[in-house]
């Protein structure tokens, strides 16, 4: 890799860190005074699916291709159904507790990937896989009981939304090999479908809610803000994953979530005692050595990065 696009990379990674940290350090002001998780579901993915036409236009991406009946059942509808389940769920875990430790808990990403590889794909876990699996579930327990803002719901919600964006990563290697769709291309379908079910799901849930809402201006810029930095923080991480090895992704996708709960820790500043911030980072150390032993027993290639 040329002087260049050392340089290109390190900027791409920074504006990811960056984007990502204010994404969800907005989104957590943002449901504190407004929660309403579901509308901000539905911000955001309308927000990605609608800025990504004139983005994809103006880079000259293709169009999507037709896709046959059975793609469309078997692949893009549960992708775009996990994809909406995903984003619901991450919203409520921002809502219910503290940022630093809704993404220590979705760090066991890697816990329900390996178990739905084995379970779908029978792959068996190399011996350094299965020892930092170990390590994440340590991490992730002692975070857990030694929280301050501990809530069942939240950490239910953490944990779902970890496992349904492991079904995803699965999901999207096959849908971008069997229907050669550009990367970029297939997020903003995936948004767009996964509008179809949420939009019922809102007026049914919160509809009222958010009528009778106080609209403050902080609160709807709050929510601008948050729909178009989940766009950003998107489009700026499959710009990273374009451009490196997967190895070089998995360790700059464990520095960002650790940025992620740096930067919420400070700026949110809730209260994290000495054994609870020991559990995030034993949990995110145990994210940095899945990723090695994972790329080190057969390279894999991360196709949709949160």
């Amino acid at each position: 890799m040329s002087q260049s696009e050392v340089l290109v990379v390190g900027a791409l990674c920074a504006a990811w860190y960056a984007l990502s940290s204010a994404s969800n350090v907005v989104g957590k002001l943002l449901l504190t005074e407004l929660p309403l998780p579901v509308t901000v579901t539905v911000a955001q993915l309308a927000a990605t699916a609608a800025l990504s036409v004139p983005a994809l236009a103006a880079c000259g991406v293709r169009r999507a291709p037709s896709f046959p009946r059975a793609t469309v059942l078997r692949v893009l509808l549960p992708l775009a159904a996990a994809k909406f389940l995903t984003t619901v769920c991450t919203q409520i875990s921002l809502w219910k507790v503290p940022v630093s430790y809704a993404h220590t808990v979705k760090a066991t990403t890697p816990l329900w990937t390996a178990l739905l590889a084995r379970v779908l794909l029978g792959e068996r876990l190399a011996r350094g896989v299965a020892g930092a699996l170990l390590l994440i579930a340590l991490g992730v327990g002692v975070a857990s009981l030694t929280e301050l803002q501990f809530d069942a719901l939240g950490l239910g919600a953490a944990l779902a939304a970890a496992a349904l964006l492991s079904l995803q990563h699965l999901g999207a290697k096959h849908a971008l090999r069997d229907a050669r769709v550009h990367h970029l291309r297939l997020l903003q379908l995936l948004s767009a479908l996964a509008l179809l079910p949420l939009l019922p799901l809102w007026l049914s849930v919160e509809g009222g809610a958010a009528a009778r809402a106080p609209w403050t201006r902080r609160a709807a810029a709050l929510l601008a803000a948050d729909g178009v930095l989940a766009w950003l923080q998107a489009v700026a991480a499959f710009s990273v994953l374009s451009r490196i090895s997967p190895l070089g992704y998995a360790v700059a996708s464990a520095a960002k979530r650790a940025c992620v709960v740096a930067a919420s820790l400070l700026l949110l500043r809730n209260p994290a005692p000495p054994l609870n911030l020991a559990g995030m980072a034993l949990a995110l150390l145990g994210v940095l050595v899945y990723n090695r032993a994972r790329v080190a027993a057969r390279p894999p290639r991360p196709l949709l990065p949160v």
